[in-house]
């Protein structure tokens, strides 16, 4: 069955047709924009910064850069890794990959800044759950942040099959066009299971969600202001997922600089601030 939700841009797929589906339903996926030599580079890639979550064995945390672990049954559990692009050369490559900046342009322009730049591992069977939000939320403060709904685009890119048994994305389409919800959800969304009344409660309705079926080196695109949440990777196989977050440049004050004119513009001597607050006041490695 065809994907509804689902283009192939090689050329002969016309900009105008995805652009205007985003902005429709708030998402898009484009298929095979990477082929099977650059995923697997991107795979060893993210499993050398695994490796270093691993041996950290806890949560930890050098200026932008973090390791999120948890700790597992059988161990420590890596789930999320923001900025590894600073030391990864391979993962650096991918998020200024110029097909992004051509994808991007009809959405955002040429001038785009990066606020997202992470790596989510689901191991199976682990509480790798998101409970539904909207990534708005996480947006701040919001003086910093302005036309957020026209300014920014969240990026996902599958190393691995995502499916419903691996813990997919879920959207509800049209989700985006409702603005800032007041969404019920935990303030640690991560490891929140999706509750279906927060949706009620809004409004929404849980029967209008769409599982987001990815292979690698397909390409997800959704709006900052589109409801989703993601389930529980019940497969055999881990569930990596490279998400790399953009936006309109003159529209933010934060953010490391990704692109100016469509041309790929490498880190600068010293690390932007983007989230973390105390990035000039705390600047040594530490244990979170």
């Amino acid at each position: 069955m065809t994907d509804p939700h689902a283009y192939r841009v090689d050329g002969a797929q016309a900009a105008g047709d995805y652009v205007s589906a985003y902005r429709r339903n708030g998402f898009v996926v484009l298929r095979g924009l990477f082929g099977g030599d650059e995923v697997a580079a991107l795979a060893a890639a993210a499993d050398q910064v695994h490796d270093e979550g691993m041996r950290l064995g806890r949560s930890f945390r050098h200026g932008n850069l973090f390791y999120r672990v948890a700790a597992g049954d059988d161990g420590p559990l890596v789930q999320m890794i923001q900025w590894p692009s600073y030391h990864q050369a391979v993962l650096n490559a991918f998020r200024l990959d110029r097909r992004l900046a051509s994808i991007l342009a009809p959405l955002l322009g040429g001038d785009l800044k990066q606020i997202i730049n992470q790596i989510h591992w689901k191991s199976p069977v682990s509480s790798g759950d998101f409970a539904w939000h909207q990534d708005s939320r996480f947006r701040k403060p919001d003086e910093a942040y302005r036309n957020l709904a026209g300014s920014y685009v969240q990026t996902g890119l599958a190393i691995d099959p995502h499916d419903p048994g691996s813990g997919c994305l879920r959207f509800v389409p049209g989700s985006h066009l409702w603005g800032e919800l007041p969404l019920e959800c935990p303030d640690e969304v991560l490891g929140a299971a999706m509750s279906d009344p927060v949706l009620e409660a809004v409004g929404l309705d849980a029967a209008d969600a769409v599982d987001i079926l990815l292979a690698p080196g397909d390409l997800a695109l959704w709006s900052p202001y589109l409801v989703h949440g993601s389930g529980t990777n019940r497969s055999a196989h881990r569930r990596r997922f490279y998400i790399n977050g953009y936006v309109r440049a003159e529209d933010c004050d934060r953010g490391e600089w990704a692109f100016r004119g469509g041309r790929p513009v490498p880190f600068g001597p010293e690390p932007a601030l983007v989230h973390y607050e105390a990035l000039r006041e705390r600047r040594d490695p530490h244990f979170v």
